[in-house]
């Protein structure tokens, strides 16, 4: 029996339709429908009262994308087998399959140092088993082990279709207009050259906004100073009940209590993909009444949007600020010592602009030359901003 395809109405692009019965299934799997249940941008929706999106519409938006580059491809020559399509719309779709409650917030701390990426792959590695290793492509395009490298490229790259959409999505959903990009005219200059993901010269303006956009997003909305506030104080509960026990209802209880580290691998992903936003609140909303004044406090505020205080600068926090800060909170709550640096401690944030030594945008000129986008004529995106930004912070509670 055929299948008859299906379209799913997306408020940015539109329809986007589903074509292959095995894309299907992938969407139907429960642990894929988990992503409806955990947010795209963690607490962002605490400055930005729309971001409240999904990481399901954030994967099918790329998938979207997907689609479009794959057919611009073919439309210039690119040879690419039915099978290989189906792959690289498979990958995409998974590629944040791994994420955790309340993704990169809490990512480090529930599973220890794992990161997305490799549960999203110890995951995919389940659903092949689970779908009599179908998914076999998609695995080794995923992963880079593919013949042809381009189609990793699209899923993990410098102008990956990941990237393009939690721009243009984040920005929709947020309304700050300094992350809107081009992506309908850098897809359609997308070109494979040696089986490496290039584009064509006449994008350069375009991927110079996109380099530029990524970077105004992050410092604007991502490591927002707010965010970044609430994010933390999420960090600190969760780390809180670990150190006291709290309890908590089962899966988090597993993972808190650290038996998923003995576990055997299918058990472990099995409660791992049981676990989303709802969980996490639902135990804050829990220990906002616990008898530790620390967890309770940290539940509380956040609950009510009272956060910790952040404050930017360009140079580390001295230890003498950062005890001055903690000697306060002592002497205004009771708290101890050890207590204080809950509630108050430093760190540090990054960005970089454009990974020119990890990951190159090639430039391909009609004269059949490659320049790396760093080193066209008059170049806006240069060398030096492959060099990480660093802001530091101080951050405390008050009292």
């Amino acid at each position: 029996m055929s299948f008859p395809g299906k379209i799913i109405n997306d408020p940015i692009y539109g329809f986007i339709s589903i074509h292959h019965p095995l894309v299907m299934q992938v969407i139907s799997h429960p642990w894929y429908q988990r992503l409806r249940r955990i947010y795209q941008m963690a607490f962002a929706h605490l400055v930005y009262p729309g971001a409240v999106h999904s990481r399901m519409a954030h994967s099918l938006g790329a998938y979207h994308l997907m689609q479009l580059a794959l057919s611009e491809l073919q439309r210039k020559g690119v040879q690419l087998t039915p099978d290989e399509e189906v792959g690289a719309s498979i990958a995409i779709l998974l590629h944040d399959i791994g994420h955790g409650p309340f993704s990169h917030a809490l990512e480090g701390e529930l599973i220890g140092n794992r990161s997305h990426e490799d549960m999203s792959l110890a995951m995919m590695h389940q659903l092949n088993n689970q779908m009599d290793g179908r998914l076999q492509m998609a695995i080794q395009i995923f992963t880079n082990q593919y013949h042809k490298p381009y189609l990793h490229q699209l899923v993990s790259g410098q102008l990956d279709v990941d990237r393009m959409d939690y721009l243009i999505r984040d920005s929709f959903y947020t309304g700050v207009s300094e992350g809107v990009i081009g992506y309908d005219r850098i897809i359609k200059m997308l070109t494979v050259k040696n089986d490496e993901l290039m584009v064509e010269e006449k994008a350069i303006y375009s991927i110079e906004k996109f380099l530029v956009a990524r970077r105004l997003m992050y410092w604007q909305v991502y490591l927002h100073k707010t965010v970044l506030a609430a994010e933390q104080m999420l960090v600190r509960i969760v780390r809180r009940a670990r150190e006291i026990g709290a309890e908590s209802h089962y899966p988090l209880s597993y993972f808190l209590s650290g038996e998923y580290a003995v576990a055997p691998e299918q058990f472990m992903l099995t409660n791992f993909a049981m676990m989303d936003d709802i969980d996490i609140m639902a135990a804050i909303k829990q220990w906002q009444n616990h008898n530790d004044p620390v967890l309770s406090r940290l539940c509380k505020a956040l609950l009510q949007r009272k956060l910790f205080k952040l404050r930017f600068q360009n140079e580390p926090v001295s230890e003498e600020i950062l005890a001055e800060k903690r000697e306060q909170l002592v002497h205004r709550s009771g708290l101890s010592a050890a207590d204080a640096e809950y509630l108050a401690f430093a760190g540090k944030v990054s960005n970089t602009t454009y990974h020119h030594h990890a990951e190159r945008i090639s430039i391909a000129y009609k004269d059949g030359s490659v320049k790396d986008i760093s080193e066209v004529d008059h170049a806006l995106i240069q060398q030096n901003l492959a060099a990480a930004v660093d802001k530091y912070y101080i951050c405390w509670m008050t009292i």
